[in-house]
């Protein structure tokens, strides 16, 4: 046995092991999120833009992405080196902390997958799938990855430099993913039909099943960025039920003071907007903080999906009104509610802190949320020049399940309306072109 493998904790270890499968759960989980929430026609296609982000993030995290994200600082705190490149020089007995380093870089892996997969919601029902293949990869190395160095990599800007605290990943996941949908959906231009078509959830109970599986891998997600089968693990833990409870009690608050009505695709919402603003303060936080950011997200988020009808931006599954919302209040709060206790010193404005910390904590979002958009708007716009990125109109109104994939969620038609499936196949994937 080598003396760094005598220094490896077995317990962390087998607690950050769990924790990165069930990171790496939650992608399926949001398959089935967004898959429930779209129209019958384009169901198949949603779980697949989820799913194909598993295989092209992990190609180019093993490549490259690690090391540039983790690997020593060699640009003022933008972005690491290619000294790990392919994973190189980090073998079984190389350590990050009390955990093998192998491991680290895979539980860093789950994060930029469900990353990249979240900007999918924004665009639903009208991206090409071969322009999604393109987009996924090289957005995860032009925003992903230098957003990590700067709040989580050695000599990153935000962490050493600025000073602002994020846990478990407000800025480089949630911050993102929101504004980068909001580029997106605005490269993109809206559905066929929106403000005029209802364009309802087609499953609630895949809804519901994607949001429960969101929420059980969570807390591998928070509770495994402690590193450690240890009391920080713990807190977080619990703070990542709390704020998913409040937030979902907050949503349903709203839905029947302003509708009459408490839904079950309100529960959901609200559960992931709770569990999003958490994600950056479940660790700075106490219970108290805690059960305030969660219910701060579930009322505010739940007006905030509603902006992009009077703004006009086809934000689909409300990636901007729930992820970018949610993740600015969860990452803003943590000056206002931040603990000595979990940080080790730093307070928020309510404990004696002073303002200096919320000030912080607004100039990394403003940076991570200006640079994501503005590069994720400069690619879309190349991607859509060079190969196109919307789909066509009748791709788009056959639905991208038949026209892209040539398959179909259900054998009857769409919920019952139409001739079924089998008698409308062949004459449809005739017109199967290499347009997606």
């Amino acid at each position: 046995m080598t003396l760094a493998a005598a220094h490896a904790d077995t317990g962390d270890t087998a607690w950050l092991l769990a924790a990165t499968a069930l990171v790496l759960l939650m992608t399926p989980g949001l398959a089935l999120f967004y898959g429930g929430m779209v129209r019958t026609k384009s169901v198949l296609n949603m779980l697949m833009m989820s799913f194909v982000s598993i295989a092209l993030v992990t190609v180019v995290w093993l490549a490259c992405g690690y090391s540039l994200a983790f690997g020593d600082d060699i640009g003022g705190g933008l972005i690491g080196g290619l000294k790990h490149a392919g994973m190189a020089g980090l073998g079984p007995d190389s350590l990050q902390g009390t955990v093998p380093t192998l491991l680290f870089a895979t539980f860093q892996l789950t994060f930029a997958i469900i990353t990249a997969a979240l900007i999918s919601g924004a665009i639903a029902d009208r991206a090409k799938f071969g322009a999604w293949l393109v987009f996924v990869p090289v957005w995860a190395l032009l925003v992903y990855v230098p957003v990590t160095h700067w709040v989580w990599g050695p000599g990153g800007w935000i962490l050493d430099k600025l000073g602002a605290l994020d846990f478990a990943g407000g800025l480089p996941v949630e911050i993102t993913s929101g504004a980068s949908g909001l580029a997106l959906c605005l490269v993109l231009g809206p559905r066929l039909g929106f403000k005029k078509d209802a364009m309802r959830p087609h499953n609630l109970p895949m809804v519901m099943l994607g949001a429960g599986l969101l929420w059980f891998g969570w807390f591998g997600f928070n509770a495994g960025s402690a590193l450690g089968a240890n009391g920080l693990a713990a807190a977080a833990f619990l703070n990542t039920l709390a704020a998913g409870s409040t937030g979902l009690l907050g949503w349903l608050f709203v839905e029947q003071k302003r509708d009459g009505h408490p839904t079950t695709l309100g529960a959901a919402s609200g559960a992931v907007a709770g569990l999003v603003a958490i994600t950056p303060s479940c660790g700075s936080v106490s219970l108290l903080g805690a059960l305030v950011v969660g219910l701060a997200a579930g009322v505010v988020c739940s007006y905030a999906v509603s902006w992009k009808f009077k703004l006009n931006y086809d934000d689909s599954l409300d990636v901007v009104g729930v992820h970018l919302v949610g993740g600015i209040i969860g990452t803003l709060l943590i000056g206002v509610f931040a603990v000595k206790e979990m940080t080790g010193g730093t307070e928020g404005l309510l404990y004696g802190g002073g303002v200096a910390q919320l000030g912080k904590q607004l100039v990394a979002v403003a940076a991570v949320a200006a640079y994501a958009f503005a590069v994720t708007y400069g690619l879309g716009k190349l991607i859509d020049r060079v190969m196109g990125f919307r789909a066509s109109e009748e791709q788009e109104h056959t639905g991208l399940d038949l026209t892209v994939h040539a398959e179909t969620a259900y054998d009857h038609g769409v919920l019952g309306h139409g001739a079924p499936v089998a008698h409308s196949v062949p004459s449809a994937t005739q017109k199967v072109t290499s347009q997606a």
